[in-house]
């Protein structure tokens, strides 16, 4: 009975219980005892138990913050995911995005009384069109994948409004996000695949051969930088034979991070491309918090943009600051060729807030070095560690994140997957494995801008001692990493093939 009162926690290494297995307590922080002889005041029946466990609040307090000590986090450590899902969010951003203008306004107030708001709309939607060379821009989408929809609607929109709703094609690379044939599926369309060369990147041949004479094509879909982390070089020219043919560039801006500032979308050829803020311009989807993915687009396709957009206009009247300029919110009727809402009110403002914060904070200047220290970052670890590990586009200069696989320690035993679980008892999180599809056993690695030269240091001698004791033959404990973590490492295979889908105490 006293070993299991002292229980198995180790100094702040908890071993934390569910709920529902701590002891219940008669009182709770929970539930109040029900009034007798009351009536609801809905006239509603009474509402059955909720189910939640009986405890003390200090006890529900502590349970949570002690979970939440198990998550690793960018504010722990090294999290080599970079900004798809892991990048420093600066603190001022959450403290303008906290102001009580920004954060107690309703979606659904007048225009006159949130003009602060739509001020910072209007600002944001400038930004991004300066930034991608892309003028007509919609905040609305509230995510990556969710932009793709609104840029493929509105290519669809443009093409039927222009007779040639025939288009049925989708061009896309191998090398895709998931999310591009998905999304251009769910619009109707048919997905013709782009191979990728040898180089990692699409060539002017494969995209003639998969362009054909272009009569069916509707547009393509590429993300540039590429997912091998690879600068497309020959975009320019594919596009141009995609606009000869009558087709729109969709670009998909998961890795705008290693452009801004330094290289306008528009300049190579793109129509169409989505902005996901909480990955270019900080407060990643990794922290568990809404995304945004407005899109921007090029004068053409701006008539058949989803509303709301925000529009200046002149002030109906002198107010005491002095303003000429009033901000509203476009109807539905202000553009008939427009293919309609995408979804309800105006998009997720507090990460608009925390966008132009980042922006303002770092200027045009300030935008472009963040994007070169990016990619300064992710060669540095390419040119220390392509000697050690296989790296398929190793004569390349990569972009903002460094490719490289098993290749070598696969013909020791060790896995991509061994490496990763290596990574956790060393204290730091894993890269991006196994992915991109075409590579095999791949570790992307994106250190993104804000890591220091010593944190890269120390991820470089862990990378570097793994391949060492690899060579040396010395590979059994990489199977058993991670030692110290928390949780030990799953039986995969069993976990895949007899899941436990529901707690029974």
């Amino acid at each position: 009975m006293t070993q299991d009162l002292i229980g198995t926690s180790r100094a702040l290494n908890y071993e934390e219980p569910l709920l529902w297995e701590y002891a219940q307590n008669e009182a709770s922080g929970v539930d109040f005892p029900r009034p007798k002889n009351i009536p609801l005041r809905t006239g509603q029946a009474a509402r059955a138990d909720i189910g939640l466990a009986q405890l003390k609040e200090p006890q529900v307090l502590r349970h949570f913050v002690r979970l939440s000590t198990k998550n690793f986090s960018i504010d722990h450590g090294f999290f080599p995911l970079g900004s798809c899902t892991m990048k420093h969010n600066p603190r001022l951003n959450e403290k303008i995005a906290r102001l009580d203008g920004f954060a107690n306004i309703h979606p659904m107030q007048p225009d006159c009384t949130v003009q602060g708001a739509l001020e910072l709309m209007f600002k944001l939607q400038n930004w991004l069109g300066e930034l991608t060379g892309l003028r007509g821009v919609c905040l609305t989408p509230a995510a990556g994948a969710h932009g793709e929809l609104a840029g493929l609607m509105t290519i669809r929109r443009a093409h039927e409004m222009n007779g040639q709703g025939h288009r049925k094609v989708i061009l896309c690379p191998d090398s895709a996000h998931g999310t591009n044939p998905a999304t251009a599926a769910m619009c109707g369309y048919e997905i013709r695949v782009i191979p990728t060369r040898e180089n990692g990147c699409v060539t002017v041949e494969a995209f003639k051969e998969a362009l054909g004479d272009g009569k069916d094509v509707a547009g393509m879909m590429v993300t540039n930088p590429n997912t091998c982390g690879l600068f497309e070089r020959e975009i320019a020219e594919c596009a141009k034979l995609l606009h000869d043919a009558g087709g729109y560039f969709y670009c998909d801006g998961a890795n705008f991070n290693a452009l801004v500032g330094t290289v306008r979308p528009a300049d190579f050829g793109v129509d169409v491309m989505h902005i996901n803020l909480h990955k270019t311009f900080s407060t990643p989807h990794g922290g568990g918090g809404p995304g945004s993915g407005p899109i921007c687009v090029n004068e053409k396709l701006s008539a058949y943009l989803p509303y709301p957009i925000v529009r200046r206009v002149p002030s109906p009247q002198p107010s005491p600051e002095g303003r000429g300029s009033y901000y509203v919110l476009e109807k539905e009727t202000d553009r008939p060729t427009m293919f309609g809402r995408l979804r309800s009110f105006q998009g997720q403002f507090g990460m608009f807030v925390r966008a132009l914060t980042y922006m303002l904070s770092h200027g045009g200047d300030g935008l472009r070095q963040v994007s070169q220290d990016a990619v300064l970052n992710a060669n540095y670890i390419l040119a220390k560690l392509k000697g050690d590990y296989h790296a398929p586009f190793g004569d390349k200069t990569c972009m903002h994140e460094a490719l490289l696989t098993d290749k070598i320690q696969k013909e020791s035993g060790v896995t991509t997957i061994d490496i990763a679980k290596t990574l956790i008892e060393y204290g730091m999180h894993p890269m991006t494995i196994y992915f991109p599809l075409v590579v095999q056993g791949a570790m992307l690695i994106e250190p993104t801008e804000t890591e220091s030269k010593e944190t890269m240091d120390r991820f470089i001698a862990v990378m570097k001692m793994i391949a060492d004791n690899v060579k040396q033959g010395e590979t059994e404990a990489f199977h058993e990493y991670p030692k110290s973590a928390p949780r030990r490492r799953l039986d995969e295979v069993k976990a895949a093939r007899q899941p436990v889908l529901k707690y029974i105490g």
